[in-house]
């Protein structure tokens, strides 16, 4: 494949949007991936965008015209394997797959069902997108890092790159582009956590002590994982998260603590959960998010009793 011409984006929440907006602005062959609830529901009370409509192409998984070029997959952990059976109309030999979802395993769950020749390393670092119901607002800091999970550089990659030069799309290709994925978990395990936990803002949690030593105390336990999952270079990976979190916004709300605001069920499963189960694996104690699953859980009973 030369060139990205058709997309498909399944998922259009905090991350998807950010992304539906930009190609929608560049390319005429992007399609929206929605379930039949979905698609009366955004038919009816579209999407708004930085205060503007989004005016997008909705596909349904059934149809089987559309062969996308690449495929995004921005939904919420819970909604993954619903994605991978939504994609299987829309893959071809020489569909690309990114994931923009939480965690360290989401590519590995989506090859297994389409192969690894479909699927990139990627997420997305910047500023949280800020959801009211039905709008959306972001102040264009983000960036999509990309590669292999070799750390080969391959046409995929390069395709890619041409792609979102054309729609302005930020990006990164790290050299160790496993070693750059455990690096944003590990921000994510950390800061995500403890301000469902404790409702903190990034500023809040920025300027708070305590909450940094904390932060860096479950940091400690996502590099250890790191190591055990053969990830190099991890002698720094504390310094280097904690200087990406000191440059959110302010204001910033982490989408776990977006969750907890409008009672949703977290994402802890691909979090506090994980890194247990990783623990358990490898025989590393992870006490910190032993007692963060159980709290967050103790949110999440705390919805039903207040129904």
């Amino acid at each position: 494949m030369k060139e990205i011409k058709n997309i498909l984006i399944c998922g259009i929440g905090a991350i998807g949007s950010i992304y539906a907006d930009k190609i929608n602005k560049n390319n005429n062959n992007l399609k929206i991936l929605v379930d039949e609830k979905r698609l009366e529901k955004y038919t009816k009370n579209p999407k708004i965008f930085n205060g503007k409509t989004l005016n997008l192409n909705y596909i349904l998984p059934t149809e089987t015209n559309f062969q996308a070029d690449l495929i995004i997959i921005a939904t919420k952990s819970d909604g993954l394997y619903e994605a991978i059976n939504n994609i299987k109309n829309f893959i071809y030999d020489e569909t690309i797959i990114l994931s923009l979802l939480n965690g360290v395993n989401s590519e590995e769950i989506i090859a297994q069902k389409y192969g690894w020749k479909h699927v990139l390393l990627s997420y997305f670092i910047g500023h949280s997108a800020m959801r009211d119901g039905n709008n959306i607002s972001h102040n264009g800091v983000g960036t999509i890092v990309f590669g292999s999970k070799n750390n080969t550089q391959n046409d995929k990659i390069e395709t890619i790159k041409n792609f979102f030069n054309k729609c302005k799309i930020d990006y990164q290709t790290p050299q160790n582009m496993l070693r750059a994925y455990w690096l944003k978990y590990m921000l994510n395990v950390s800061s995500n956590q403890l301000s469902a936990l404790l409702n903190l803002t990034f500023g809040q949690m920025q300027k708070n002590e305590k909450a940094r030593h904390f932060l860096i105390q479950v940091m400690e336990e996502v590099r250890q994982i790191a190591i055990a999952e053969g990830v190099t270079n991890t002698n720094t990976m504390i310094d280097e998260a904690l200087e990406i979190f000191d440059s959110m916004a302010p204001f910033g709300k982490t989408s776990m603590l977006q969750d907890v605001e409008t009672k949703r069920i977290t994402e802890v499963e691909i979090f506090a959960e994980a890194m247990i189960n990783f623990g358990k694996k490898h025989s590393i104690p992870t006490p910190y998010n032993s007692v963060i699953k159980n709290l967050i859980e103790i949110i999440h009973e705390n919805y039903k009793i207040n129904q």
